[in-house]
């Protein structure tokens, strides 16, 4: 496999049009604590369709959750960050074991409605201000195990637990980078072994990590400085949006 090959495949417009997202992703992700995985496929799934886009997310994802870590790591909870990964671990692999068997269509739906579905998630658990203790936490760990082995955009709901946990902030971003981490590693070890990392998924996952790096670093220099407000509304306008259109190709596709 080389990855080469698999750069050689991307034309010079994509190559730009993917790092320029990639940039601003992990950017909005260093703010938030989540994006990439909410904002590259819609740019991922019209160029490549949408069997290779978690796979390529899961992969630059590491590089994406190591630079957060590395900013944010003194503020990081690492006895949650250790309940979440114990409890999920299996259902992560469960999860990423299904999607190998889903169709480009498949992908595209389950992609599409998880994306869509974050955003009144999110803001339903934040108006309700849930609180859940360890015990709460495993248990919710394990659901969200499920989701993030299958599918991209679920980051949300790992945030949502951690702060119904009761951490907030900073800390709130650098325990989600660490367990981040860790699924990566076991959704990229079931989709290796089901052979579905190519070199064309090297090559997008390599170049949207990259990018990542420095825009983790640059989003902890304004951290203090950006109303949050503003870039989340933005990003639940354009996760909506672009849930919305990978929903309508795949029907079309079925259809």
């Amino acid at each position: 496999m080389s990855v080469l090959a698999g750069f050689a495949a991307i034309s010079p417009l994509q190559l730009l049009l993917v790092a320029g997202v990639a940039l601003f992703a992990s950017v909005v992700g260093g703010l938030a604590g989540y994006g990439t995985g909410a904002l590259m496929p819609l740019v991922l799934v019209p160029l490549i369709g949408a069997e290779p886009v978690v796979p390529i997310i899961a992969i630059s994802a590491i590089f994406t959750n190591l630079s957060r870590t590395a900013a944010y790591f003194r503020y990081a909870d690492r006895r949650r960050a250790l309940i979440v990964i114990l409890a999920a671990a299996f259902t992560t692999a469960l999860g990423a074991y299904g999607y190998t068997l889903l169709t480009n269509a498949g992908a595209a739906l389950v992609i599409g409605s998880m994306l869509i579905l974050s955003v009144p998630l999110r803001r339903l658990l934040r108006r309700h201000d849930v609180r859940i203790g360890d015990g709460g936490l495993a248990a919710g760990s394990l659901g969200y195990g499920v989701v993030v082995g299958g599918t991209s955009g679920s980051g949300v709901i790992l945030l949502s637990l951690l702060m119904a946990a009761g951490l907030e902030g900073a800390g709130v971003i650098a325990t989600d980078a660490i367990i981040s981490v860790v699924t990566s590693l076991i959704k990229i070890s079931v989709f290796g072994l089901a052979g579905v990392v190519t070199a064309q998924v090297l090559a997008f996952a390599l170049l949207i990590g990259a990018i990542a790096l420095p825009g983790t670093f640059l989003a902890k220099a304004f951290v203090e400085r950006m109303p949050v407000h503003v870039h989340t509304a933005i990003l639940d306008v354009a996760v909506i949006a672009g849930g919305l259109v990978m929903i309508s190709a795949a029907v079309r596709q079925l259809l």
